[in-house]
C-alpha cells in the first residue's frame, strides 16, 4: 500500500442513517451507493438470514462508533468535493447534479470576488490606506 492510500475506517453515520447509520458507514466505507447497501441487507433478511442479519445490525450498531464530525465531508461552502458518478451503485452525482454544484460555486466565488473589488474601488479603502501611509 502507498502512503497517498488513505484507509477507510468504518464508521456508522446516523446522519444519513434511516435507524443507526450502520449501512450508511458500510456504503461509504465500500464506496458504494447507501440504497444499494440497504437492499442487500434488507434481501439477506427477508430471504432467511433474518435472525443473524438482525443480530449482525444490532451489533454493528453498538460496537462501531459515529463518525466524528470533523471527519464528516463538509457539504457547505467551496471545499466540499464534487465527485460524478458513472455506474448506478458508484457513490456521487449524477452529471447533471454535478453540473448544477459547479454552477453554484462558480456564482458563489464570482459573488466574493465582486465584493472584494467593490471594496478595493471604494472611498473607505483609499482612506484607509493613506491612514496606513502615516
Amino acid at each position: 500500500m502507498s502512503q497517498n492510500e488513505q484507509v477507510k475506517q468504518l464508521y456508522r453515520i446516523p446522519e444519513q442513517g434511516k435507524i443507526a447509520g450502520v449501512c450508511a458507514g458500510l456504503a461509504e466505507r465500500f464506496d458504494v451507493e447507501t440504497w444499494l447497501v440497504r437492499v442487500a441487507v434488507a434481501s439477506a433478511f427477508f430471504l432467511g438470514g433474518s435472525g443473524f442479519i438482525f443480530l449482525m445490525y444490532i451489533a454493528a450498531w453498538f460496537m462501531l462508533d459515529k463518525k466524528p464530525p470533523q471527519l464528516a465531508s463538509s457539504m457547505s461552502g467551496l471545499d466540499h468535493k464534487i465527485s460524478i458518478k458513472s455506474k448506478v451503485w458508484q457513490p456521487g452525482q449524477p452529471p447533471k447534479e454535478a453540473f448544477q454544484e459547479v454552477k453554484k460555486q462558480f456564482r458563489q466565488i464570482e459573488l466574493r470576488l465582486r465584493h472584494v473589488e467593490t471594496y478595493v474601488t471604494s472611498s473607505e479603502y483609499n482612506l484607509s490606506k493613506e491612514i496606513d501611509k502615516l
